[in-house]
């Protein structure tokens, strides 16, 4: 018997410290022309972004693999967001009845360096299995590795 009620069971985190500023990797997750450069597992770039990046703001993106055909969209609303620190979503593929996850990235400030953390909780322990399954954490580690060549080149 599955226990959704443990949001420890459900819940998938990512961290990975960068050489570069808060301000920049924020700004990286904020902006459609920065985003567009680098989220998604390599091989599956973003082709369709719309981000109305503020507090209870819609963004809706979708993703095109390697024989042309765009993935389902998916997306959510801006829950929560601190500049520099803290941005909070929700998330789900636009088809009927998919669950949603919320995923909060939060940006530590090391003095140069910054620790993002990405944590995503899942609506259920089945939504969990199946994304995770499907090479999610993969597939936020191959984006994270492409958001540090990303902001290497916004620093420059």
């Amino acid at each position: 018997m599955s226990d959704d009620t443990s949001v420890a069971a459900r819940t998938l985190s990512i961290v990975r410290v960068f050489d570069a500023p808060a301000r920049l990797l924020f700004k990286a997750h904020a902006e459609r022309e920065h985003i567009m450069q680098w989220f998604g597992p390599v091989g599956w770039p973003v082709t369709f972004c719309e981000m109305d990046f503020r507090v209870g703001g819609q963004w809706r993106m979708a993703m095109t693999g390697s024989t042309g055909v765009q993935n389902p969209p998916f997306g959510g609303t801006y829950l929560e967001i601190v500049p520099d620190r803290l941005i909070k979503w929700d998330n789900g593929f636009e088809i009927a009845g998919a669950e949603r996850m919320v995923t909060t990235i939060t940006f530590e400030d090391l003095g140069g360096k910054t620790t993002v953390t990405s944590t995503t909780v899942f609506a259920s322990q089945r939504m969990y299995a199946e994304h995770v399954g499907a090479g999610f954490e993969q597939g936020t580690n191959s984006g994270l590795d492409q958001l540090e060549r990303h902001v290497a080149k916004m620093a420059a």
